[in-house]
């Protein structure tokens, strides 16, 4: 079967980041948690076989746009699939997320299906 497949969750919530990890972890997948950018991007350089890359965004300092670019530019990490997950689901939020360079989107509250049909096509 492998190893399991890792994911990054970027988020300035500690509770979202509990959730998230809880429902990927029951799911057999592997979970790092970073609350911004900088951090992230720390992880990606240690562990260089990231899978995906799950990003809120609505994080102070750094959002979820600005990260996006950010992450890419680290080295072996240019095409990595970056899902947003964002409470912001009004119309145009989501073709916004897609033009800044998410590959897909999910909007909060999380529905665990739908979370998990996005997270299954890209690993």
């Amino acid at each position: 079967m492998g190893q399991p497949k890792k994911i990054l969750i970027i988020d300035d919530d500690a509770r979202n980041i509990f959730a998230l990890t809880a429902t990927l972890k029951a799911k057999g997948l592997t979970c790092f948690s970073a609350i911004d950018a900088a951090e992230a991007k720390k992880i990606m350089i240690d562990h260089n076989d990231i899978t995906i890359v799950l990003i809120d965004m609505m994080m102070p300092i750094m959002d979820g746009y600005e990260a996006m670019s950010y992450l890419r530019a680290t080295s072996g990490y240019k095409n990595i699939p970056m899902i947003a997950v964002t409470a912001q689901a009004m119309v145009g939020d989501k073709e916004k997320c897609l033009a800044a360079g998410a590959n897909d989107y999910v909007s909060k509250p999380i529905d665990v299906d739908k979370l998990m049909q996005v997270v299954e096509q890209y690993i």
